[in-house]
């Protein structure tokens, strides 16, 4: 893999890497990046990868090859300090007559000390932390030059970093946002970099396709509105009474007509939290969508009146981008992608995603002359790449795959259950949960249980409980509960814990050692049906003459099914089964697509077999944990 990503480095040209868990994959394409002397752009699928990469796997290469290398990490905008922000959220609370925050205070303190101003400095806050959006920026809020804090915005200095770097780690949504959108400002690093290596890559159709579309949401108006309030009441700023009367007065009418168009559309929305086609909205949705952005570029000509180098000017160029969001997605016909309308209990987004991204992806990456290194160890179903290269239109680039160097016909056990019903039956999860709880007993815990929808995942975790009663015989650690990397370390440091978990568990969790030695899954992961835009994909490929299922369902399941598979041997010296309870992988002709996809395990239907190979590498049990009930 070095060898070929030296040569794709050398030659400025393309190439497609899958190579499996354990080969080094991350390695591979440092070694080669060092050795080039390249100015190099590395973009991640998480930020705690980023930091892997930063703290840990780049200084360790560069020490063994003797090649130092300046190295700068750059994530996006809401991972960092604003002081005006800051500010704003002090003076509010003052405003409101509130006593002190305790969070606000910590950041506060760790504000006068820190030199890179990453939130992920501040110990205990978690990103999820109520605190977080209100001390960092977004592009709507953001005022740039403008602002008077800019000599110390720790999102500037990044970029200076970054711009002087020779290594840059990013991640992919922020090389997305300034490849399609142009918005986060680093383009200056884009253009003078020789080669753009992408990690954790399986993630990008999705990704860019979301780029690629339109979006549009309650979320990013109120940032608009709440930003003008907040810069013409002068809250933290010192300077209320700047904009002139006649100003004030019109942006506070412009304001006014956007609150009543906002509200005119969300009586049109559905109630409760749900996910509807576009079509299936009321006739009138879009019109009055249409007036919404009519308002929006009424409140962006009301702002940019304050001057042009204003903060309100800034905000009122967000506000029109809005418009334009808003206008594209109410005004795209059906053959330009799936449109859907999404409510939660804290509002609702508009969402237009293409059906074919391939040619607007690859015009993306002709407009720069570097090298393009795609690396995941998922990206290939079988031994075929198709799926990946069509979605982003790599007709004919160089392709490599290396398998895992892992004994998986020595370490892992692949059980596939007999007897259990068809998912579509009623009792299905009541099945699954019997199925699970003799091979969870067998393992003495150190199980994920993975489903692939919320509902199952809450009716497994009541029954689960039920049948163990009190005291459990393991600590049972149910995805919602808790924030996801805290369910993962606590999982991690019991050793004998059971995870219940849906799709964010599926990719991206590396639990290795003796902590994960069960993997099981309730079912096939193909993408439900009736989601608008599962959808409306499969009617735009049936209207095309294509084959849904083949070229697109089945594919996608498959690659959803290895990376869940994938959770379970993460070293040399990991043991452990996968238990998938699915009967279709047996049943149906398409199941052998699945299995071509998996690790090369040793493969069972029998249970005896199952259970004997689990208590062969559980544990033993700790002095005083509780005995499997009767």
């Amino acid at each position: 893999m070095a060898e070929r990503v030296g040569e794709a480095l050398a030659r400025r040209s393309a190439l497609v890497v899958e190579a499996g868990t354990g080969t080094g994959k991350t390695f591979s394409y440092l070694v080669p990046a060092l050795l080039s002397g390249a100015r190099i752009l590395i973009s991640t699928g998480t930020r705690a990868l980023q930091d892997q990469l930063f703290a840990k796997d780049l200084p360790l290469v560069a020490r063994a090859l003797g090649r130092p290398a300046r190295v700068a990490v750059l994530k996006g905008r809401a991972n960092y300090l604003c002081h005006r922000r800051l500010s704003q959220a002090q003076a509010q609370l003052e405003l409101d007559g509130k006593g002190a925050d305790r969070a606000l205070e910590r950041v506060r303190r760790w504000s006068r000390m820190t030199r890179s101003g990453d939130l992920a400095e501040v110990r205990g806050l978690s990103d999820s932390h109520p605190i977080w959006p209100t001390v960092t920026s977004t592009r709507d809020n953001c005022v740039g030059v403008h602002c008077e804090d800019f000599s110390r915005c720790h999102v500037a200095s990044a970029r200076r970093a970054a711009q002087e770097a020779d290594i840059v780690i990013v991640n992919h949504h922020l090389l997305l946002a300034d490849l399609v959108l142009k918005e986060d400002g680093f383009g200056d690093i884009l253009g003078s970099a020789d080669a753009l290596i992408l990690d954790e890559a399986h993630q990008l159709p999705d990704l860019a396709t979301q780029f690629l579309g339109a979006n549009f949401s309650s979320r990013r108006i109120e940032g608009v509105l709440k930003g003008v309030r907040i810069e013409l009441d002068g809250a933290g700023q010192g300077h209320p009474g700047l904009v002139p009367g006649e100003v004030t007065v019109r942006i506070g009418r412009a304001l006014g007509e956007v609150e009543e168009a906002m509200h005119a559309l969300a009586l049109e929305l559905p109630r409760g939290a749900v996910r509807v086609a576009w079509s299936e909205m009321p006739l009138e949705f879009a019109t009055i969508a249409l007036q919404l952005g009519q308002c929006l570029l009424g409140l962006e000509s009301a702002l940019c009146a304050a001057g042009a180098d204003t903060p309100l000017a800034h905000i009122g160029a967000r506000a029109g981008e809005l418009a334009v969001a808003l206008e594209s997605i109410a005004a795209a016909s059906s053959a330009q992608g799936a449109r859907t309308v999404e409510t939660t209990p804290r509002g609702f987004a508009l969402t237009l995603l293409p059906f074919d991204i391939a040619e607007r992806f690859q015009a993306l990456l002709r407009a720069r002359n570097c090298a393009w290194v795609f690396t995941s160890a998922t990206l290939s179903v079988g031994d075929d790449f198709s799926h990946f290269s069509k979605r982003l239109g790599f007709i004919g680039a160089e392709e490599l795959k290396i398998d895992s160097p892992f004994d998986y016909a020595r370490q892992g056990l692949l059980y596939l259950p007999a007897g259990l019903p068809n998912p579509a039956n009623p009792a299905y999860v009541e099945a699954v949960v019997a199925t699970a709880l003799p091979l969870i007993d067998a393992s003495r815990g150190g199980a994920f249980v993975l489903f692939t929808s919320h509902r199952a995942l809450a009716r497994a975790a009541a029954l689960v409980r039920a049948h163990w009663g009190d005291p459990a015989p393991h600590h049972l650690y149910v995805q919602g509960e808790a924030p996801r990397e805290r369910l993962l370390e606590d999982f991690r440091a019991d050793g004998n814990g059971v995870l219940l978990g849906t799709a964010s568990f599926w990719e991206g969790v590396d639990v290795k050692g003796d902590a994960l030695r069960l993997v099981i899954i309730d079912k096939l992961p193909f993408a439900s049906p009736e989601d608008p835009l599962v959808k409306a994909r499969v009617e735009h490929l049936q209207m095309r003459g294509g084959n849904a299922f083949r070229d697109y369902q089945l594919p996608e399941a498959a690659l959803a099914l290895k990376q869940g598979v994938g959770r379970l041997i993460r070293s040399e010296d990991d043991f452990g089964a996968v238990a998938i309870c699915d009967p279709r992988l047996i049943e149906k002709s398409y199941g052998k697509v699945f299995l071509a996809a998996l690790p090369p395990m040793s493969v069972t239907r029998d249970e005896h077999e199952t259970l004997k190979f689990l208590r062969r590498h559980a544990p033993a049990r700790k002095p005083g944990h509780a005995a499997q009930p009767a």
